[in-house]
Parts: structure tokens; sequence; C-alpha cells
């Protein structure tokens, strides 16, 4: 079984396709429940990544800050036990849709290697996020066995 609990697919044999990830994904008791605030791609000492003066905002480096933000608090709030592969749901908001689907879901690709381990995701069109700077933030659900 994967950390993050088992996959479900309603056609396991169907091809991976370009986005990786399960229909839903299931735990058993025995865990500890994390549930992760909206992220963005802000660094502790309050820089944006990603941003370039004149440019638009790089989903792929703001997608990365944040798969591993929510990784260390992963780890922080169980201890080192877990991380981002305990994912277990997802929703990533995206300000530009058409063009940042692609680079996000490229980045979401190379951290979940399959949808047997990705987490349950749904991707989301949103007019603004907090700062003009984000073009993508992501909330999410983990379970860490105990």
């Amino acid at each position: 079984m994967s950390p993050n609990g088992q996959a479900f697919l309603l056609d396991p044999d169907a091809p991976e396709g370009l986005t990786r990830f399960p229909q839903a994904r299931s735990v058993s008791s025995g865990s500890r429940t994390i549930y992760i605030a909206g992220i963005a791609s802000i660094l502790p000492d309050g820089t944006v990544t990603g941003i370039e003066d004149g440019k638009v905002p790089d989903v792929r480096e703001q997608t990365k800050t944040i798969l591993k933000t929510i990784d260390e608090i992963i780890k922080g709030a169980t201890e080192g036990k877990g991380g981002v592969h305990n994912l277990i749901d997802a929703v990533v908001y995206l300000t530009e849709m058409e063009r940042d689907y692609a680079g996000m879901n490229e980045i979401w690709n190379t951290v979940f290697e399959s949808r047997m381990v990705a987490p349950a995701r749904a991707t989301v069109g949103v007019k603004d996020l907090p700062d003009r700077r984000f073009v993508v933030e992501v909330k999410g659900v983990a379970v860490v066995l105990e």
C-alpha cells in the first residue's frame, strides 16, 4: 500500500494519460489526519518564487515551492513520519487555467509518479488569489499512519 492509503480507480486498466491522480483514496483507522490550508509560493522571508520583473509568474516554480512547503508542513506535523506523499486529497487553484494547467501538471507528475500514489485532486480556475503574484495555490488533506 502507498503511504497515503489505497488508490481507487474506476478503470485501473485505463492508460495514465496526462494527469496522475486516482478518483479516490481510502485509509483505515490508526492514523493522523492533517488538513493543510491553501499554500502559495511565498517563502518564510516573504519572497515569492517564480517571479521575474516584467514576466508572467512561473507556474512550474510556484508549484515546486508549494509541494515542497506542503512536504515540510506534513513532516513537521508528524515528527517526520509523513510527507507530501501522504496527501490523500488536494485542490489546486489556478488563476489562468488555459495558460498554467499544463505547467502545474508537469510538476505534479514529477512528484507523484503514478495515479496509484497520487492524491485525489480537483483543479479549479479562480479569478484571483490573495496576492497578484500568485498564479497557483494548493490545499489538501494528508493521512499519516501511526
